[in-house]
């Protein structure tokens, strides 16, 4: 069956007199709301006809219709079909129209009693451009009255139409229209003086409270509107940054920030991540209220298994196919729950839902961008989208940071590069050419003046076998280095004790002379230590001659040891977060000559001397600090000094990891 005309033109022809207005869907929706609830609220089993325009609409009300098929037995329910919505006759009848009927642009509410009656008959006359999110905002042009004469005509005229897509359906229509007396026009006239003065009070208190209802999903909805544009300005402004500024930190400041006013309940995060590099400290952050700061920590959900594959993924495909990681609620999370290990730090820092975008540049994977939810938060696609673009823009700065962050490495690389160049002339000058020649006198007297006394001649012997020594530790540091620098070095970790390798390198030191006093203060019992032997002997040798070398012999050079639990790691500068178990620190301390506080990083560079060549009463290669930070680098330790200045002696200190667990 096609219906060419409305039902609201049909009614306008019959009743002439009927002018139709504009209304709101918001309007029509609160009026219907509350003469249903009249319904709800008496016992007059009135007949009830709705029509939905569409099963969407329809599907919102189920349960109200379902309320009032508990009143009466005369209820009729029309809406196009869009999924399964059909023909039926049970909890009230409902009846499927042709997609192209009339009915399918209309609104109809029509109620008849024995004591009174009302309608609502609107056709749609505009929707907003954006229907999606302004569905209140639709217009509808139409009437409503409690009339009982329109209200039984638009009766008449719509059940005729239900008769004709539902014919078994006429006998209970015949019984309707003489219960509620819609056969003759003089009935309908005479029903008049019959209605009873409705409870408009109820009526009143319930079209408000629907009004304002609806008046609050209007504001939601502008709401809604006023947050795109937001992140419209967000997007714009990161993008006017990145073309203004050459300074990537001010850069990745306002892109936090920005996007912290946006997600104001939220944690957001920037850092930079690469899956084989080095994790490293957050250091662009906005944190809500409430939620702690996690500026300055080591964190990287990225570097998870849990994440690894689907963000691997996003890599591969590039820059335009992006794989996110989007978690509503951990709580629900089926794949959280078989990491107790990251659900138990992500509740530990207030995460309840996350959002992970991965930044790109030219299908390279440079970042992460993250936001955290203290709560369970469904994110929507425009949250998504909005966090993909910045991402986009971001990837662009990050790249101009690598690329300003190459550049000073360059710079620095070449002023390195130029000292140490200097410094290899001055060594090949002075450590090399002095003991050579050294030699080459001692040998030459001992070929040249036969009849030396035997005394002199061992004395010359000594002479060219200590600068041959030298020669040799001189030449072996060079080799160490390369083979540190170049990766070549083989460590064999295993369980050793401290105190016997200390006992060797002492040992060694016994042949030296004008030694100061030296003091071993360890514990009685220390732990095993989980280090090449090798590389731990070349570490206590080179700083216990360093310490003797720099300290007069009156003074004094002293060797101690503890355990550094948790809280002593995570408390110690120089150590950092990078440590996560107990650890043994070793301590050289001497009362030497000491080292400038602002030169305690530069002497473990290479050939760093404090003294000129020129002026140097202390030789040496400037090779041995180099070697002993690489050394303890590579057995997962760090080294550093600690001095006080000029003449205020030296601390030397390194840790080593322990074999077994401290309890």
């Amino acid at each position: 069956m096609n219906v060419s005309n409305s039902l609201l033109q049909d009614l306008c022809q019959v009743l002439p007199h009927l002018q139709p207005q504009i209304y709101f869907k918001s309007s029509l929706a609160a009026l219907s709301h509350a003469i249903e609830d009249l319904i709800l609220a008496g016992t007059d089993q009135p007949l009830v006809i709705a029509n939905f325009q569409q099963e969407r609409f329809y599907r919102q009300e189920i349960s109200r219709y379902e309320k009032i098929a508990q009143y009466t037995d005369q209820v009729y329910v029309l809406a196009a079909p869009e999924t399964d919505f059909g023909n039926a006759s049970a909890p009230y009848a409902t009846i499927a129209f042709a997609p192209d009927d009339e009915l399918a642009q209309e609104w109809h509410l029509i109620v008849i009693g024995r004591q009174y009656s009302a309608c609502v008959v609107c056709r749609e006359h505009a929707s907003p451009i954006d229907s999606a999110s302004l569905d209140q905002a639709r217009q509808f042009q139409g009437i409503w009255t409690f009339d009982p004469q329109v209200s039984i005509q638009a009766a008449r005229l719509l059940l005729e139409r239900i008769v004709a897509y539902r014919p078994e359906l006429a006998p209970k229509i015949k019984q309707a229209q003489r219960r509620y007396r819609l056969l003759h026009e003089s009935q309908v006239q005479a029903s008049r003086s019959k209605v009873v003065e409705l409870d408009l009070r109820l009526f009143v208190n319930r079209l408000v409270t629907y009004l304002q209802a609806s008046q609050y999903k209007l504001l939601k909805a502008y709401s809604t509107i006023a947050s795109k544009e937001r992140k419209e300005r967000l997007s714009n402004a990161i993008a006017t940054a990145i073309r203004h500024s050459f300074n990537p930190n001010e850069i990745l400041t306002i892109t936090v920030t920005e996007l912290g006013q946006v997600f104001s309940h939220c944690r957001c995060l920037l850092y930079r991540y690469q899956s084989d590099s080095p994790k490293e400290p957050i250091a662009y952050e906005s944190t809500a209220a409430g939620l702690p700061s996690l500026k300055g920590e080591v964190w990287s959900l990225a570097s998870h298994p849990l994440f690894q594959t689907a963000l691997a993924q996003s890599q591969s495909n590039g820059e335009n196919q992006s794989e996110n990681i989007v978690i509503a609620d951990i709580t629900q999370d089926l794949g959280l729950q078989s990491h107790p290990d990251l659900k138990a730090q992500l509740v530990r820092w207030q995460v309840r839902a996350c959002l992970l975008v991965p930044i790109h540049y030219q299908g390279i994977w440079v970042g992460m961008l993250e936001l955290h939810h203290p709560e369970a938060h469904l994110w929507t696609e425009d949250d998504v989208a909005l966090v993909e673009a910045i991402a986009t823009q971001v990837g662009v700065a990050l790249m101009q940071a690598q690329a300003y962050s190459n550049l000073e490495t360059l710079n620095r690389q070449l002023v390195d590069l130029e000292r140490t160049q200097s410094n290899l002339i001055a060594i090949v000058g002075h450590e090399l050419r002095t003991p050579l020649s050294t030699i080459r006198v001692c040998l030459e007297s001992l070929v040249t003046e036969p009849q030396m006394p035997p005394e002199l001649q061992q004395m010359m012997l000594q002479t060219a076998l200590e600068d041959a020594d030298r020669l040799r530790k001189l030449i072996q540091d060079f080799i160490t280095l390369s083979r540190l620098e170049s990766g070549l070095m083989r460590w064999q970790l295993e369980p050793i004790s401290l105190k016997e390798y200390l006992d060797l390198a002492l040992s060694g030191l016994e042949s030296h002379q004008k030694l100061p006093k030296i003091v071993v203060e360890l514990p009685h019992y220390l732990p095993p230590i989980q280090v090449d032997g090798e590389g731990l002997i070349e570490v206590l040798t080179k700083l216990l001659d360093n310490a003797c070398k720099f300290t007069h012999k009156t003074g004094e050079v002293i060797i101690r040891a503890h355990i550094l639990n948790l809280e002593e790691v995570r408390g110690e500068p120089a150590l950092g977060n990078i440590l996560n178990k107990a650890v043994l620190k070793v301590t050289i301390a001497d009362t030497g000559r000491g080292i400038e506080p602002s030169r305690l990083e530069a002497i473990f560079e290479r050939f760093y001397q404090e003294e000129g060549f020129l002026q140097r009463t202390v030789g040496g290669s400037g090779l041995g600090l180099a070697i002993c930070r690489r050394i303890i680098d590579n057995l997962g330790g760090k080294i550093w000094a600690e001095s006080l200045g000029k003449d205020q002696g030296s601390k030397f200190h390194f840790t080593v990891p322990v074999a077994v667990p401290i309890t």
